[in-house]
């Protein structure tokens, strides 16, 4: 494993256009490989247990039921990371938490997979009449 490939699906996850790209390099590079699993700690996540809930709902268009989510997160890279299953289909995730961009991937009719990138919308305070700018 080259950990130094993180900074590489970074990129992608920002810039690539075609998401199955990205998720592709994530499984190629790091997705199966215990030594990366290993570099984290199971985790929850309230922004992205929503984020998942939502996307996937709008995905499918429906209700939906979220079962085994086995997200890992490594706080040296700000990453989360893992396998869900939605509605008896594979999926799963991946979320940079320092530039607040992440991506969904899930399991559709076979053999198809449906993606969505996702950001964190940052929200600001209202501008006020003590305000510079």
């Amino acid at each position: 494993m080259k950990i130094d490939r993180l900074q590489e699906l970074k990129q992608k996850l920002t810039f690539e256009a075609d998401l199955s790209h990205i998720w592709s390099f994530y499984m190629d590079h790091f997705a199966d490989d215990p030594e990366f699993t290993e570099l984290g700690e199971p985790a929850d996540n309230e922004y992205l247990d929503a984020v998942i809930h939502k996307t996937c709902q709008h995905l499918f268009n429906r209700a939906i039921e979220i079962t085994d989510n086995l997200i890992i997160y490594i706080a040296e890279y700000r990453l989360f990371h893992g396998p869900i299953q939605v509605q008896g289909r594979i999926g799963g995730v991946i979320y940079f938490e320092d530039i607040k961009i992440g991506l969904l991937a899930v399991s559709a009719d076979d053999p198809a997979v449906k993606y969505s990138r996702f950001s964190e919308m940052i929200q600001l305070s209202a501008p006020n009449h003590n305000d510079l700018n």
